[in-house]
This record gives structure tokens, sequence and C-alpha cells, in this order.
């Protein structure tokens, strides 16, 4: 039997609807419960760290987690970016100083540590009252390095100052600093103030905070500065005085003993934060980052000692627990934290999203076959007889 070419292509169409029937059919059922329609840049433990309380997810014989007094804290594996154990990780907290980590992320590129520079009194304008001060004088000449000493070892405001002078402004440096935020998958930071003095609206939360101590540590510039315990700095007469880094966990001050291993990264105090930490330390080729926000047990070197506590518990747990979360979960994930992750679960699970639902796209599927049959049946057969 021959048939026309009008049979032949409504044959031909009727063979195309079908298999494009059975090419959907599966890959329309793939993303039904159950199966991610695409790869998601934040998985299941990664939500944990958007809910209040504690999350540590322990294999047998894993060590108890440390009992802390902070407000928020968490414990990181800082090369792989798991993890280990946080106590509410997105919690939006005033950081105090320990900013300043994402001040150095943000400025430190783009000013090379060897430039020289005089200082101009405006430039020490507008330093918030009982701010931590290295001592930068007006007409004095610096370079860069000694700036950044000013910032990391004696939390100096006024070198915060003259440097953000140098990278294009006060203000423009905080919309900068944001910017970089973002970038970092670090999105509960608002920057007002960018040497972390309080100010309305400043806030970030010990995730965030332990994305810029790990990205610091990345940084051989970042990371040598953030580890020197003392270093000097030019004197208003031309001479020299020696400053000391204010991290007593690094440097043993104060009665606090020295943690063996540490290699920074900042500290920070305002009476509106209470203390803050971004501790990281290095044992075994394994390098961990804790930070810990406003202790209210009452010591005054509880930041310390709950930091202390979290990178024991951290060496002590390898391969004893499983991440309830990444550092990098939300460095490329869309904007809105843990709305955008319930739409991917939701787009996971066939909800309501961009597109055409399953169902619609297998009954036109087959509405398709359907026209396709009818015509070739049509043209072969003719007309069929109304009732």
């Amino acid at each position: 039997m021959t048939i026309g070419l009008a049979s032949r292509t409504a044959v031909s169409g009727c063979v195309l609807c079908a298999a494009g029937l059975l090419a959907l059919a599966p890959a329309a059922a793939a993303t039904g419960p159950g199966v991610d329609p695409a790869p998601r840049t934040t998985d299941a433990p990664a939500s944990l760290l958007y809910r209040p309380g504690t999350h540590v997810r322990p294999r047998a014989g894993a060590p108890e987690v440390p009992d802390l007094s902070a407000r928020a804290w968490l414990v990181a594996d800082a090369d792989t970016g798991a993890v280990l154990a946080a106590h509410d990780a997105h919690r939006k907290l005033p950081p105090a100083s320990t900013l300043k980590t994402l001040f150095a992320l943000t400025v430190m590129p783009a000013l090379p540590s060897g430039i020289r520079h005089r200082v101009d009194p405006e430039e020490l304008e507008d330093i918030g009252p009982g701010s931590s001060l290295v001592g930068v004088a007006e007409y004095r000449t610096y370079r860069v390095s000694d700036l950044w000493n000013g910032v990391f070892l004696n939390s100096g405001n006024d070198a915060v100052r003259v440097l953000a002078a140098l990278s294009g402004g006060w203000r423009t440096t905080a919309e900068r600093m944001e910017e970089k935020a973002r970038a970092l998958g670090a999105r509960d930071t608002h920057v007002k103030s960018p040497d972390g003095y309080d100010a309305p609206g400043q806030v970030s939360s010990a995730f965030d905070l332990a994305v810029f101590g790990r990205a610091g540590l990345r940084s051989p510039e970042f990371a040598e500065y953030c580890a020197r315990a003392e270093a000097s700095f030019p004197a208003r007469d031309g001479g020299s005085y020696p400053i000391v880094n204010t991290n007593r966990l690094l440097t043993g001050a104060d009665g606090v003993a020295p943690y063996r291993g540490l290699v920074g990264v900042k500290n920070g105090y305002t009476s509106h934060a209470g203390n803050t930490l971004v501790a990281a330390a290095r044992r075994d080729g394994r390098t961990l980052v804790a930070t810990v926000m406003n202790p209210r047990s009452g010591d005054g070197h509880a930041v310390y000692e709950e930091a202390r506590a979290l990178l024991d518990w951290g060496f002590d747990a390898a391969g004893r627990v499983n991440p309830v979360g990444s550092l990098d979960a939300l460095r490329s994930a869309p904007p809105g934290g843990p709305e955008a992750d319930a739409v991917a679960v939701s787009a996971s699970r066939g909800g309501d999203t961009e597109g055409p639902p399953v169902w619609w796209t297998i009954t036109g599927a087959g509405l398709l076959g359907g026209v396709g049959v009818a015509v070739y049946l049509r043209l072969r057969w003719g007309p069929v007889p109304k009732d």
C-alpha cells in the first residue's frame, strides 16, 4: 500500500508528536516530588542555619558541642567551608570592629602597601566618640602598611578613616563593602560605618563574619596582618612606638592563655555590640574559623574562652560530625536568603514555579499527538460519518 504525500506528512507529524509525548513525560516526571530540576547552591542542611537554636549533626562518638552564652556563634572548616555547628547563625547583630575584616577585604586589594600618604585633617573628622585609636596624626606621612597595622592590631578607627579616604570616601567605601559582602555570599551584613562603630541599621551575623574571616585567610597580605602580634607605628614627632594586637587569644595578654595554632583574625567591642570575635586556628593541616557574638556570661574574657571552646570542639570533632551547612551556600544563590531557598525547594517538589507546570506539558503533548492521529485518519479514510 502506498501512502500519499499528505498522508505521509500526517503520519510523520503523528510520530513526532508521540515521540515528543514520550520524551516529555519522563522529563516532566523528573521534576516531580523529591527530585531537583537543576543543581542548587543551597542544600537541605544549609537551610538549618536559618532556624533558631543550636544545630549540630553528630555521628557516633562525636564530642558534645559546648554550651555557650553567646547570642550567636559558628565554627566551620576554613578549607572546605563546611559548617560543623552553629547557634543562631544568621541572627543579625551589631558586629563592632570585626566588621573591619570586611573593610580590609574590600579596600586592601586597591591600595599597595608601599604607598605613602600625608594625612589631611579632614580625613580624621567625624571619628565617633570613644573610638579605639592608633594615633594617626594630621600632616604626618604614613605608609599604607602602617595604617593596616593600626587597623588590625590597635583596631584604630583613625586608620580606617584615612584608608577609606584613599579608597573613595566614607560613604563610597560603605557601599563597596556591602557589594563585597554580597559577592561573598554574606547577605546579613549592612554597613553604615566602615570601622564597625555602632550606627543604626548596621548589622552582621555569625555566618557572615565567618565568611569574611575565611576569605581573609586566603589573602596572604590579610593573613599576615591579622596574625601579627606586635608592630611599630610612626609617632607624631618622627619616631615610632610599639603597638600590640588587642586579640588576647593571639597575644595571651591580661591573663588569657594564647591559643595554640591561632592565625588571627579580629576582635571587637562596643557598648551596643558587646564583645565580638572572629578567630582562626590551624592544627595538623586543618584550619578552623569560629565566630562568637556578644557572650552574656558577665566574664570580660568570655568571648575568648568561648571561641577557645568552639575551636577545641571543632578539632576534636574532626570526622565525627556531618556539616549543618556551608559558608559557600549563598555565594551564587538568588537574593532573599531563606525565602529564595524555599522557592528552590518548591521547584524541586513540583510547586508553583516559573514556566508551565508539569500537567500542562504532558497534556499539551498528548493533545498534539491526538490531533496528528485525527488528521491522518481523515486523509486516509475520508470524513467520519455523522450520527
